[in-house]
């Protein structure tokens, strides 16, 4: 049966002591019992003490970004053995930010998906279509592409450690509004996508988060989605009381 996850994406946001009061507010008052998983991905530098903070809670951690390499001349990147190391196992890539602003390729995001799974990392696979494919109703076709050119090639049983994040860039930060009913119909479609290339167990395992501007108002609806398994959040993560509650609604 697949998880129930909400996922906190915090950006470049928060500094090591806002890392450490935000932290705090959520131990405080996410529940230790609860059908969901969480997760919260501060930034690098915060990533080990997050770690030891989350040590003995029900909150897990997971990493923004990582860079395909096992080691060597690469400025500024970090990379999977350095992630296990610090007892960080789960890994978002591919994330809508990475692949409009550092122009990340299919063919990079799926060379970073191989190096994950050779270190037995769970990952978050973030795709989505802009708001240029949704008006010329090429979205479906811009998301199976995605999934086909950056996780296709693995196997059947890679797939229990890959959790997918469908992110619509067109309802972000663009004035428009992505409906529940939206959401469903692409999850669903995401869903028959998978099942097609691998079955259906694969399928009805494989967790799909919404990652559309999910806040606590629309939360509850948008996750009462049969298709839908929770939230990969960005702005609201950076509060704990919205993130808490965007918890609750699941």
């Amino acid at each position: 049966m697949r998880k129930k996850i909400v996922a906190g994406n915090w950006k470049m946001n928060k500094n090591a002591e806002q890392t450490e009061d935000l932290l705090n507010e959520l131990i405080a008052e996410i529940p230790t019992e609860r059908n969901v998983q969480v997760i919260v991905a501060p930034t690098f530098v915060n990533l080990a003490s997050a770690v030891d903070h989350l040590e003995f809670t029900v909150i897990d951690v997971a990493a923004q970004n990582m860079h395909q390499a096992e080691s060597g001349a690469y400025t500024g990147e970090i990379s999977a053995d350095m992630l296990k190391s610090i007892g960080v196992n789960t890994v978002i890539l591919g994330h809508s930010e990475r692949r409009a602003i550092f122009h990340e390729t299919d063919a990079l995001i799926a060379n970073k998906v191989d190096t994950a799974l050779k270190h037995n990392m769970t990952i978050i696979f973030c795709f989505g279509e802009e708001l240029k494919d949704r008006q010329s109703a090429t979205h479906f076709t811009i998301v199976e592409n995605q999934l086909r050119d950056g996780l296709f090639h693995i196997k059947a049983k890679d797939w229990e450690n890959i959790v997918l994040a469908y992110e619509p860039v067109w309802a972000i930060g663009t004035g428009e509004t992505a409906s529940p009913e939206q959401a469903q119909e692409m999850h669903e479609f995401i869903r028959e996508t998978v099942r097609k290339a691998f079955g259906s167990n694969v399928a009805e395992d494989v967790s799909i988060l919404y990652g559309g501007s999910v806040k606590p108002d629309n939360a509850k609806e948008i996750f009462s989605k049969s298709d839908v398994d929770g939230g990969l959040i960005g702005g609201a993560a950076l509060n704990a009381k919205d993130f808490v509650a965007i918890v609750n609604a699941i």
